[in-house]
């Protein structure tokens, strides 16, 4: 991996650290990683159940606790700096980052893809979504999104698009997409314009959940990455509630793991209730379930 490419990587990764010149390499990228973690804290205690009508409402919005069982691994492009993921039919579309890395892809899971357009630099590959015919891929600090072919991924228009883009998903029941900026914000914009409609900020018993990052709309929900973690959380995008937290991790040996393979990547199978999860620079994706915890 190059300088360039590392120091990219750790200004994405950990945007923050970013900010005031960290410029990790190697094993200083990976503490940094490790130090960008922000652990949920302390939950507040739910009233007892049954006894109250505010005990009754903390029971009725109690976060599930959740995990992935694998179903199966599948081979991945361990080059792939992946930002999103998504499949609409029997296509896998993915974006990847990085400045003169970034790529949209689109073929068969686990296989080669079998269309791959490459973003020049500066552009910075982001969240994507299908809707129909077109594909629609964000950028992280261009300030553009881009308009695609869904079969050729051929760029077919440019919009202004204000602040960063991470996460994107197109939530069908509202006809509206969803986005994401790193913060503990999702805004809903026009699928057409990319103009802002509307805005939820997302919490967890109360509190924000901030570095929100890839994002996927499966029925009535939205998945969303939480970065740096190997977590995935469930919101209800009416209120913002996380109504269920993802525990996905463990899924790459050690040996797998290199400085800034972070999960992210999260896509609903359609037609069933698996998902295709992955990570940036990760050499495998596996098709999971959720279960209990």
């Amino acid at each position: 991996m190059s300088e360039g490419v590392r120091r990219a990587t750790a200004d994405r990764v950990c945007p923050a650290a970013a900010q005031r010149g960290l410029r990790a390499t190697g094993a200083v990228l990976a503490a940094a990683l490790l130090l960008a973690s922000r652990p949920a804290g302390d939950r507040a205690p739910s009233a007892p159940a049954g006894r109250t009508t505010a005990g009754r409402q903390a029971t009725a919005h109690r976060v599930e606790q959740l995990r992935v069982k694998v179903l199966e691994s599948l081979a991945h492009d361990p080059q792939a700096f992946t930002e999103g993921l998504e499949m609409p039919g029997a296509t896998l579309y993915e974006s990847t980052g990085l400045s003169g890395a970034s790529s949209v892809r689109a073929g068969p899971p686990g296989r080669p893809p079998t269309a791959r357009v490459a973003l020049p630099a500066p552009l910075f590959g982001e969240g994507i979504t299908v809707l129909g015919r077109t594909l629609w891929q964000l950028t992280w600090r261009n300030r553009i999104a881009i308009e695609r072919d869904v079969t050729t991924l051929a760029e077919l228009r440019r919009v202004p698009y204000p602040g960063d883009g991470w996460g994107m998903c197109f939530q069908q029941s509202a006809h509206r997409l969803v986005t994401s900026d790193g913060s503990a914000r999702l805004t809903f914009r026009d699928p057409r314009t990319l103009a802002k409609t509307g805005e939820v900020t997302v919490t967890e018993e109360g509190r924000p959940v901030t570095e929100l990052n890839e994002l996927e709309c499966a029925g009535a929900a939205v998945y969303a990455n939480v970065l740096p973690t190997d977590r995935i959380v469930r919101i209800d995008p009416a209120t913002g509630a996380v109504t269920a937290s993802i525990d996905a991790s463990g899924l790459l040996r050690g040996d797998e793991a290199v400085p800034g393979s972070t999960l992210n990547g999260i896509a609903a199978v359609p037609g069933t209730d698996q998902f295709l999860i992955t990570g940036k620079f990760w050499p495998r994706m596996f098709r999971v379930v959720l279960v209990p915890a």
